[in-house]
């Protein structure tokens, strides 16, 4: 029976373009799980969109002189268009500013609100003086204040570096990112959420998920052991959802980003069901129904907020349910050949631009790496000098390889169509008895969330059937042995279909490209049939090369 998911992957930003390190934390391995569960004939919501409140979206406005619109506007297209180079495809691609995403924050924070767990309080706040205004929690940096981390370059709401929130009044030398002065202490007030009483809740969720990343549930039960702090939802700042409460103090505040970003999940749900079915309050299918699993893939940065904060949300607003899994993936550095780790930074140039990467490579190079080097349990680094072996050594000679030769050899000798099987062998027997366990080993593995080794598995079973054509010698056999050589033959096809299909939610395009040199329908390239023989006498598509060897990779220095 069909099962149903709702897959997110984390909102960048309205504020810039993206990168490699972007992609391989949320964006990719998401689009792997999505087409693999559609593959397999399981219903699956992909939701995205850009997130175009807050700090980040205001700070960008004001150093380029524009409206945050304008900003949103600009950016929000040119990631839409690098995440469909990629081939990562969402059912929607929505954005926070749109008029249903406001109307829904504020009947969430309403909600939250009238159930008791946001209250008003006065606080004390970082005012740059030389600005004239307060700072929000990213419009200052300074010296992460938690023991054992010490980064000077913390900004006020979280530390890139431990993963930790941060308290702004407890930064170390703390300065304004937007004159450079140093902030003064001044009251104001906020609407602060009760975090605290969900603690024992959270827990015990969390628990209960032993299927998780380690390293998610070692964090998030790690800060649950040390207390969760109460966080202000609200802040001054002329960019973000107006706070809905009938309060004279509520005018000039907005919703703190980071509340109502996640709820972009739902909002994007609904637009998304309403225009295709005519009816947004379908959202709650998705949302609301416990036959529903609900899968965030976030980078490591954002784990704080949709592992603890964001379901403590939905806990007080009531009606939700619960993720199924959080999949967080670690940060993917960058590494020049013979220099240090380097986190992404565009003003270092220490960044592949996945615009750039699209002008002159193929999508599936990049999608392959990415996999096979995924940031899964621990940082890893996107290596240069790697990216061109990668793809030579492995996606093209053994991957493609493999299926070019098969399918050219049926063109060239059986008429381009399916020789009969005949009797198989013992070898034949052993290698069929591999393939046939292969969608399940794969499936297997992308179920369990480790993505490289679903590739890994894939790969493995290339080289072995490499290992098999090259046996079995079919440039002889067809001069000594006709049949001989067309059970061969059959036997390669038949596992080139396997290798095709299960590597299609990985390599969209080459999935397609193989299908049609196999000549199934679409109907007939699914999960479900992976394993099946190609019906002998049927005609085979015209041989493509599935691969480009590159020269030098995108990143290197000259």
């Amino acid at each position: 029976m069909p099962r149903r998911f709702l897959v997110t992957a984390a909102l960048p930003y309205a504020n810039g373009k993206l990168h490699v390190g972007h992609v391989a934390g949320a964006y990719l391995p998401a689009d792997i799980f999505v087409r693999y569960l559609r593959s397999r004939g399981d219903e699956v919501a992909f939701i995205c969109g850009s997130d175009d409140h807050g700090v980040p979206i205001q700070l960008s406005a004001e150093r380029e002189g524009v409206s945050p619109p304008e900003v949103v506007d600009r950016y929000h297209a040119s990631q839409e268009r690098d995440f469909r180079g990629l081939g990562i495809e969402f059912d929607i691609y929505g954005k926070t500013m749109s008029p249903r995403h406001i109307a829904t924050s504020q009947a969430f924070f309403q909600r939250v609100y009238d159930n008791g767990y946001l209250k008003k309080r006065n606080t004390s706040q970082l005012y740059d003086p030389q600005a004239g205004r307060f700072l929000p929690d990213r419009y200052v940096k300074g010296t992460c204040h938690h023991p054992g981390c010490g980064n000077p370059e913390a900004l006020g709401d979280q530390c890139e570096k431990c993963g930790r929130t941060i308290d702004p009044l407890k930064l170390g030398d703390p300065v304004s990112v937007l004159t450079g002065a140093r902030p003064e202490v001044r009251d104001t007030f906020h609407w602060y959420f009760e975090l605290p009483r969900f603690g024992e809740r959270l827990r015990a969720w969390i628990e209960g998920h032993p299927e998780w990343r380690s390293q998610v549930r070692q964090f998030t039960l790690g800060l649950l052991k040390e207390g969760l702090p109460e966080r202000a939802m609200t802040r001054d700042l002329g960019w973000g959802v107006p706070v809905p409460l009938a309060d004279p103090d509520a005018g000039g505040k907005v919703l703190y980003v980071w509340f109502d970003a996640p709820i972009g999940y739902v909002s994007f749900t609904a637009e998304w069901c309403e225009r295709t079915t005519g009816r947004a309050t379908d959202y709650q299918t998705w949302w609301k129904d416990p036959e529903t699993s609900i899968v965030h893939f976030i980078g490591e940065d954002n784990t704080v907020f949709h592992a603890l904060i964001w379901p403590a949300m939905l806990l007080a607003e009531g009606s939700f349910e619960l993720p199924a899994n959080v999949v967080a993936n670690c940060f993917l550095n960058f590494q020049f050949p013979g220099k240090d780790e380097e986190k992404m930074s565009k003003s270092r140039g220490t960044a592949v631009w996945i615009e750039d990467y699209l002008r002159e490579f193929e999508p599936e190079a990049l999608r392959y790496y990415l996999t096979s080097v995924a940031p899964e349990n621990q940082r890893t680094a996107y290596r240069a000098d790697e990216f061109v072996g990668h793809t030579n050594d492995e996606l093209v000679a053994t991957l493609g390889n493999f299926v070019h030769r098969t399918v050219t050899f049926a063109h060239r000798y059986f008429e381009g169509k399916v020789p009969a099987a005949g009797d198989l062998d013992p070898q034949d027997r052993a290698h069929l008895e591999s393939l046939r366990s292969l969608p399940g080993r794969v499936g297997a593995e992308i179920e369990g969330m480790h993505f490289k080794a679903g590739l890994e598995t894939i790969m493995a079973e290339a080289r072995g059937a490499n290992r098999y054509f090259d046996s079995k010698a079919p440039w002889q056999t067809r001069k000594t042995d006709l049949g001989s050589c067309g059970r061969a033959i059959h036997v390669c096809l038949w596992t080139a279909r396997t290798l095709a299909t299960v590597m299609a939610p990985y390599l969209p395009f080459a999935g397609e490209k193989a299908r049609k040199m196999l000549g199934l329908s679409a109907g007939e390239f699914v999960w479900t049939r992976a394993a099946d023989p190609l019906v002998a006498g049927s005609s085979l598509g015209a041989a493509e090369i599935l691969f480009k060897k590159i020269e030098k990779a995108p990143g290197e220095e000259s």
